[in-house]
């Protein structure tokens, strides 16, 4: 399906036939129009004027990643997605000195595109983070460990990825044939970019990953999708628990299940 393109004027009062925005995607350029493309399901908006291809493009991506949330939590997904003109833009937006080694950022009820390091993705890796960061906006974070809605988050990005674990996976996977096997589960410090270890906030995303991959694997989807909310309503520890977990079990299972997947 193609998009829809509109300039809507930076007034105080919109035209009659300006389309009506919700208020995440509203007054991002002051003093300047917005351009807008909406899909499906999806509104992509941007600074005027911009080229309408690429706007429509990332509508249509939007409108996947967004079924794709919603074929694993349940309910209708109308993802709202902010287009910069550069990376330097995305970080004013998302209230950021930078977005180093991200692509896109989840903001509210909106997702924020980086544009130039989303620029160098593929088809697959937009769809990946399209969605990771579209179940961020849907199923919230709140009250979390870290380790649980970025690895949750991952999951459902990859779910419909068709990609093989060990190529998801491959910084981990590098480690894990070195005989280095993940001690813990990751915390906030490893999902910190380090310039030191380039590659270890890739590895603390396919940790958390593999964890919640093993969860659904272990005992289906549909637990997992219960335990985040769980998690989120009674805390991490009560959730594990009534599965007959505990964070220890949990990890000491994960660990296997790593060294399964990928040595």
């Amino acid at each position: 399906m193609s998009g829809l393109l509109l300039l809507v004027p930076a007034a105080a009062t919109p035209l009659p036939d300006a389309p009506i925005l919700p208020p995440e995607l509203r007054d991002l350029w002051p003093g300047r129009r917005t351009a807008v493309s909406r899909g499906a399901r999806a509104t992509v908006v941007a600074p005027g004027p911009a080229r309408r291809e690429p706007l429509d493009e990332l509508a249509r991506e939007a409108d996947t990643a967004g079924a794709r949330v919603s074929a694993v939590l349940g309910r209708p997904v109308r993802p709202l997605i902010v287009l910069p003109e550069s990376d330097r833009d995305a970080a004013r937006l998302a209230g950021a000195a930078r977005l180093d080694g991200l692509a896109a950022v989840a903001d509210g009820g909106r997702v924020i595109v980086v544009p130039e390091a989303f620029a160098t993705l593929s088809r697959t890796g937009r769809d990946v983070v399209l969605t990771h960061e579209l179940t961020h906006v849907v199923a919230g974070t709140e009250g979390l460990p870290v380790w649980l809605y970025e690895g949750f988050a991952d999951y459902v990005g990859y779910r419909d990825a068709g990609l093989p674990v060990k190529t998801a996976a491959a910084e981990l996977a590098a480690e894990v044939r070195a005989g280095r096997l993940p001690n813990a589960l990751p915390g906030p410090a490893a999902f910190a970019a380090d310039g030191r270890d380039p590659d270890r906030l890739a590895r603390a995303y396919q940790e958390a990953w593999l964890a919640c991959r093993f969860l659904a694997d272990r005992f289906g989807e549909g637990t997992l999708v219960w335990l985040y909310r769980a998690a989120r309503a009674r805390g991490v520890d009560q959730a594990l628990a009534s599965l007959g977990l505990s964070v220890a079990t949990l990890t000491a299972r994960w660990r296997a299940y790593v060294r399964e997947q990928l040595v």
